[in-house]
C-alpha cells in the first residue's frame, strides 16, 4: 500500500484544530489513481478506526462486489453537507486488499488531497483539510453544517474527559492492588476499574482518550509513545531475528538475544546507533563498526502518523506504590493531559537523545520482537505543548 505524503502547514493546522475540538478521526489522501478508478485502499491506520467504531470488521468480510457492505456517508464542504454512501469491500484478488470509496468523492477532491474521516450518529463524515479552512467555518457567523456537527462532537468530547477526570478523582485516596505483579499490573487494573476490555494493542483505550500509566519511583524516567516495526521492506536487514543474527549477543542462559537501547548519539554498547536522514525522509538504524552498516529503517511519516493517531488525546497516569507481603498496591497521584502531539518536534527530539527507542528481540519470554519509542520527561512538553496537570 502507498504510504501517505507528509502534511502540509495548512493541513497540519486543521489537524490540530479537529484534535483541539475532540474530533477523533482517521485520515485517506485520494491519490490520482484512486480518484480515477474511484477504488482507495483502506491501511491499516484507517482499517483500526473502522474497526474499533464498530463501523466495519474487514477480518469478517468474504470477497467479492457481491459481499460489499454500504454506510450512511456524508460530505462537509464550507457551506453544506453532501449525504451519500461509503462503501467496503475485498476484490477477488489473491490478497483480497481492504478497499473502500465514498460516493462523490470525484467533485469535492483532487488528486493527492488529505481528507479526515470520522463517525458520528451512525454516518461517516469527510472533510477536505487539504482545501478548507475549518476553524475559519467553525467561527464563522454563518451557521452551517460542518459548525454544526464540528460543536455537538466538540461538547460531548469535553464531557468525555471531565467524566473521566471524575471518577479518578473519586478514588483518590483509594488503594488498589495489582491484578498482576508485573511491569503491566498497574495498567491492567486501570482497565479493570474503568470497565475495560484488553484490547490487541495492549493500552487501555476510555471512549477515544489513550490512557498510559506509570509508577511515580520507576527506574526509567520515560514514557511509552508507542511501538513500531521496521518498514521491512526498505530495510537492510529482513526481521528482528536476521538482526539478532549479526548484532545480537549471547545471555547467561546460552541464548542469543538482542535487548538494549538505541539513540542518535552515541552508539549504544552493541555499537548500534540511529540515524535522522531528512533527505530520503527515514529513521535508519544503523551499526557503527569498521564502516557504517545499515540494519533498518522506518519511514518518518508512518512514525509522524502513529503518533498522531495514538496520542490525540492521552491521560498520563501517574501512581504512587508500595510492596506489602509480595503484593503491589497502588494509588492514583497526578494525571498529565495532553492534546495534539507537534509532529515538527519529533524528528528533532530523536535528534537531540530526547526520543529513544527499546529493541527487544528474540526474548528468551516468547513475548516477541518489540520496537519501543519513548520519550524522556523533559521530552514531554516539547512533544505536547498542550498539556494540562491535575493533581489529584
Amino acid at each position: 500500500m502507498v504510504n501517505m505524503r507528509p502534511f502540509t502547514d495548512f493541513e497540519q493546522k486543521n489537524l490540530k484544530f479537529l484534535v483541539n475540538h475532540n474530533v477523533k478521526f482517521t485520515l485517506v489522501e485520494i491519490t490520482p489513481t484512486g480518484l480515477g478508478k474511484g477504488i482507495l485502499d483502506s491501511t491499516a491506520p484507517m482499517r483500526s478506526y473502522f474497526l474499533e467504531n464498530g463501523i466495519h470488521n474487514y477480518e469478517e468480510q468474504l470477497q467479492g462486489q457481491e459481499h460489499k457492505q454500504m454506510k450512511n456517508a456524508c460530505i462537509l464542504t464550507e457551506t453544506t453537507n453532501i449525504d451519500t454512501k461509503a462503501s467496503f469491500y475485498r476484490p477477488n484478488t489473491k490478497k483480497g486488499d481492504p478497499r473502500m470509496w465514498i460516493y462523490g468523492f470525484g467533485s469535492y477532491t483532487q488528486g493527492n488531497d488529505i481528507h479526515v474521516l470520522f463517525w458520528h450518529e451512525n454516518t461517516l463524515y469527510t472533510i477536505n483539510i487539504t482545501r478548507i479552512d475549518i476553524e475559519k467555518c467553525y467561527n464563522t457567523a454563518i451557521i452551517n453544517p460542518m459548525q454544526e456537527i464540528l460543536k455537538t462532537i466538540n461538547r460531548m468530547g469535553s464531557s468525555v474527559s471531565e467524566e473521566l477526570l471524575g471518577r479518578f478523582r473519586a478514588v483518590k485516596d483509594q488503594w488498589f492492588e495489582t491484578e498482576v505483579t508485573a511491569d503491566t499490573g498497574i495498567g491492567r487494573t486501570i482497565e479493570s476499574f474503568l470497565g475495560i476490555t484488553m484490547n490487541s494493542d495492549k493500552t487501555p483505550d476510555y471512549k477515544g482518550i489513550e490512557l498510559k500509566s506509570h509508577r511515580e519511583k520507576r527506574s526509567s524516567k520515560k514514557n511509552v509513545l508507542f511501538t513500531q516495526t521496521p518498514d521491512w521492506d526498505i530495510s537492510t536487514l529482513k526481521s528482528g531475528r536476521e538482526i539478532v543474527e549479526r548484532y545480537g549477543y549471547v545471555n547467561a542462559d546460552g541464548f542469543k538475544t538482542y535487548q538494549n537501547t538505541v539513540q542518535c548519539t552515541p552508539p549504544n554498547s552493541n555499537t548500534l546507533f540511529l540515524n535522522v536522514n531528512h533527505l530520503n525522509k527515514l529513521l535508519e538504524l544503523q551499526a557503527e563498526r569498521q564502516n557504517i552498516e545499515d540494519i533498518a529503517a522506518w519511514r518518518l511519516v508512518k512514525l509522524h502518523q502513529r503518533l498522531l493517531t495514538k496520542h490525540r488525546e492521552t491521560f498520563w497516569i501517574e501512581v504512587e506504590n508500595t510492596l506489602n507481603d509480595g503484593k503491589e498496591y497502588f494509588r492514583y497521584k497526578q494525571i498529565e493531559h495532553t492534546k495534539n502531539p507537534n509532529i515538527g518536534q519529533f524528528d528533532v527530539l530523536l535528534e537531540q537523545n530526547m526520543i529513544t527507542v527499546d529493541l527487544l528481540l528474540c526474548r528468551p519470554s516468547g513475548h516477541g520482537d518489540t520496537y519501543s519509542f519513548k520519550i524522556k520527561k523533559k521530552g514531554m512538553p516539547l512533544l505536547f505543548p498542550e498539556n494540562v496537570i491535575y493533581v489529584l
